[in-house]
């Protein structure tokens, strides 16, 4: 039985909240944890009583000093990061003054950059090591689930895989003209930033949104989707053996795309301050205020997901092709857990990746991404925990 503090109070927070709570036979007492406490009492409210003990507290995850009280005062098993991604250096480093196992969903990233990569956070390896304690990079969907679809087909089908195409695709619809489906501000950075992908040992940087490819999903039909750079690119490309080229693309429709453009042009998706009244502000984070709130897209959003790996490469000298994928219903989600799929497909791996991390199976100090672990237990508890996926082993290849 564990201890979990959750940090954030977001649609992916109450997604891993409800199965920790689901989940009380490994989570005896779970505390969620916020700057703004009301969020995270509103969840206590809707699930006190249903399986584990449930407290609430305030907390700046700026601030080490709070997180460190906070722990301390709680004494959690783990911690499970659902803040911003700004914030994941200040949660380790209390983590490491409590000697407590650490996990999040997303990389580090400065909040004056739009830079997506793990050597900051990599950096604490040794310090975890020596602490005796585990972080867990990017327990996710992507970057998550896809490390340990990568390492289940590099334990399971393959001796060495060549190339990797990540293909993310959400075909809800919102009703809205414009909103997006996880935290505006991060997913904005995400889409405007330069795409790049992993070839022959280096990066190759594109411009945002310029390689444009159609793929016909299962159970979904085909959609537009565009090359992007995203986290899980840079450990995976250290981590499977023989890899030649990694890719990822997310689909968008053309009504996001028009209305994104238009913002960029007129400056709102801006990182940089302004004055504005006299008081400086950032355009990104005003526009966040205005958007929809992605938690609030759950009862309003139809249709599913479809994120998944295409794998190719070699087994005993044959050429091997194989494609794993999971299919999420927005409206089966928000009738499970009160949110839209795509806080579904975090909040599940983050509780299950803390659950291996507290039951010992992936108990290993030092900091890692997922796929440096074992895949089994935690792809047999997706389809435990509402994530089933399907094996294709004669899939459809993305053209080149």
């Amino acid at each position: 039985m564990a201890k979990a503090l959750i940090i954030g109070a977001g649609g992916v927070a109450s997604v891993t909240v409800h199965k920790c709570v689901q989940n009380s036979e490994v989570f005896e007492e779970i505390c969620i944890a916020s700057r703004t406490k009301a969020k995270c009492d509103a969840l206590k409210e809707k699930l006190d009583g249903q399986g584990c003990k449930i407290s609430t507290a305030q907390v700046d995850a700026n601030n080490v000093d709070e997180l460190i009280a906070l722990i301390e005062a709680f004494n959690p098993d783990i911690v499970i990061n659902l803040a911003l991604p700004y914030q994941d250096l200040t949660i380790m480093d209390a983590c490491l003054a409590t000697k407590t196992h650490y996990l999040d969903t997303a990389n580090y990233e400065p909040e004056d950059t739009a830079k997506f990569e793990y050597k900051w956070q990599w950096e604490y390896r040794e310090k975890f090591e020596k602490a005796g304690i585990t972080a867990i990079l990017g327990s996710g969907f992507d970057p998550g689930v896809t490390g340990v679809f990568s390492a289940y087909a590099q334990k399971h089908y393959f001796d060495e895989i060549h190339q990797i195409d990540i293909l993310d695709c959400n075909a809800g619809d919102h009703g809205y003209p414009f909103a997006t489906n996880f935290n505006p501000e991060i997913n904005i950075r995400e889409v405007s930033a330069k795409g790049s992908y992993w070839e022959d040992g280096h990066w190759v940087e594109t411009e945002p949104m310029e390689i444009k490819k159609v793929y016909d999903f299962p159970q979904v039909g085909p959609r537009d989707m565009y090359l992007l750079h995203h986290e899980e690119i840079e450990s995976l490309a250290l981590n499977i053996k023989g890899i030649q080229r990694i890719r990822f693309f997310m689909t968008f429709g053309q009504s996001y795309l028009t209305h994104l453009k238009c913002l960029e042009n007129v400056g709102m998706t801006s990182i940089e301050p302004i004055m504005f009244e006299g008081k400086e502000i950032i355009p990104l984070q005003f526009l966040k205020a205005v958007l929809p709130d992605p938690a609030s897209l759950g009862p309003r959003t139809k249709g599913k997901t479809n994120i998944g790996c295409i794998y190719q490469g070699v087994k005993d000298g044959k050429p091997v092709n194989y494609y794993v994928y999971n299919v999420c219903d927005h409206e089966a989600c928000y009738k499970e857990v009160g949110s839209q799929a795509v806080s579904y497909t975090t909040g599940v791996p983050a509780m299950i990746g803390a659950m291996l991390v507290v039951n010992g199976t992936w108990n290993k100090p030092g900091v890692h991404n997922v796929e440096e672990l074992d895949p089994d237990a935690f792809m047999e508890a997706l389809n435990q925990w509402g994530l089933p996926w399907v094996e294709d082993f004669n899939p459809t290849l993305v053209e080149d």
